[in-house]
């Protein structure tokens, strides 16, 4: 076993974290348009030939209770991946009977936890009964995969692309079991400067706490149930709001989720004054074409959504504000780079805290917003047309709404993920998205 084989520090948290009733797997549902009610099973067929021939697909994830060697004594208790000798695709990949809600049957599927003994990541292929279309549910566990690895390993799955190649990782010197001397101070000042970076990342977290009011609707004890919603913007009027006011796309896409909280909210009368909630929006820290394709690299910001500011061109600018002051701050500081911590922290600690950690998240943050990057080119499966893809994201323990973005194909993409019971009218919170983008519109013109 090498380096490469261990779990990185945070993979290793999501792989602890982990627990049936908030399960620590990401998926995305894509709708694709067909011309035979028999696409779906070829489709299925298709993705079992095919997953056996990608590597990645292959990864099991076992426990590791003794360090390899002595160049890795923090090893001890931690995990690493490794090919499945018994792989079947045909335990990954499932057909189901034809159902006229895509949405509600992914729900049901987010909810059921991976198996930990087999490479943990299924598609679900769900056949329309309009006959004219299909879906698939892809789920990847997160300490498997992060967004850009998960996208890697569908497209191996889907027709051959023209996508990008990726450069081969540079090679490493070889690692010495003891540092060399003569890198003592330099190591010393780093390991100065990563407390330095934890205190005030710690620092940080305790004062975003203060003065924060979210909303009952935000939190819940889990019920290990899930509920999915999707709702498709049209990427041309976000950039003529993005145009009208200034900032990025991002911004216009997060201002959206603010104004929806706020309309959704006062709609099931829950009251939107002096709510605030805090939104952690998560940030890679690697580069899809340099970096090693395994392993999760994340940091995040911390902003709180202006739920409670009635004037939508003000919450836009509010967002704006609040990313631009994270971004000058870079993703190493502050709240929003708790997953940071994670590097620091023995893996055996990790197997030990992470049941605690797990309650911790609503200590942290009150909603997930993240973006998922896709291909501009269109994809393909079976020649059939990928159409609609809807991101989702785990949903974290005491936590109600996770918000998953992605643009595709000149749309913008939201994936809701729910917890069933606390939020029965995630169909509503949908609803409030596009009304939000059509109220930004109206508010931009002339």
């Amino acid at each position: 076993m090498t380096s490469d084989d261990l779990l990185a520090p945070l993979d290793l948290a999501f792989w602890n974290i982990e627990s049936d009733r908030h399960p620590m797997h990401l998926g995305a549902l894509g709708v694709f348009t067909s011309h035979s009610p028999a696409a779906g099973a070829h489709a299925a067929d298709l993705l079992a030939a095919r997953a056996a021939a990608v590597p990645g697909l292959r990864m099991r994830i076992r426990n590791v209770w003794r360090p390899p060697d002595l160049r890795q004594p923090l090893a001890f208790g931690g995990a690493a991946r490794e090919p499945a000798p018994d792989f079947d695709p045909l335990d990954h990949v499932r057909l189901h009977a034809p159902t006229a809600d895509f949405q509600a049957v992914a729900g049901r599927l987010m909810e059921r936890p991976l198996e930990r003994g087999r490479p943990p990541w299924e598609a679900h292929v769900l056949p329309g009964e309009d006959g004219v279309s299909f879906a698939v549910l892809f789920k990847f566990h997160h300490a498997l995969a992060d967004g850009l690895r998960a996208l890697t390993l569908a497209a191996a799955v889907l027709d051959p692309t023209d996508l990008p190649a990726s450069r081969p990782r540079p090679l490493e010197p070889p690692r010495r079991p003891l540092p060399d001397v003569r890198k003592l101070p330099g190591l010393m000042r780093g390991a100065l400067s990563d407390m330095g970076r934890a205190l005030d990342i710690g620092a940080s977290v305790a004062l975003s706490t203060l003065g924060v009011r979210s909303s009952p609707a935000l939190t819940s004890q889990p019920s290990g149930t899930r509920r999915t919603a999707g709702v498709v913007l049209d990427l041309d009027d976000v950039h003529r709001i993005r145009k009208a006011v200034g900032g990025t796309v991002n911004d216009v896409l997060i201002a959206v989720v603010a104004g929806a909280l706020r309309g959704w909210l006062d709609e099931r009368g829950d009251g939107s004054d002096g709510v605030a909630p805090r939104a952690l929006i998560p940030v890679s820290k690697r580069r899809p074409r340099t970096a090693h394709p395994q392993g999760n690299r994340l940091s995040g910001y911390l902003i709180r959504l202006p739920v409670d500011d009635p004037d939508p061109l003000a919450r836009l600018a509010a967002v704006r504000t609040a990313m631009d002051r994270n971004k000058d701050a870079g993703p190493n500081r502050g709240a929003g780079a708790v997953a940071l911590l994670a590097d620091h922290v023995p893996a055996l600690g990790h197997r030990i805290g992470g049941p605690l950690v797990s309650q911790a998240a609503r200590l942290w943050f009150d909603i997930l917003v993240t973006s998922v990057p896709l291909p501009g080119l269109g994809l393909k499966l079976g020649g059939n047309q990928l159409t609609e893809v809807f991101p989702f994201a785990p949903l974290a323990a005491g936590q109600s709404l996770a918000v998953a973005v992605s643009t595709y194909r000149g749309r913008v993409h939201y994936g809701l993920v729910a917890d069933a019971a606390a939020v029965p009218d995630l169909d509503r919170f949908a609803q409030a998205v596009a009304d939000e983008l059509e109220t930004l519109i109206k508010a931009c013109a002339p």
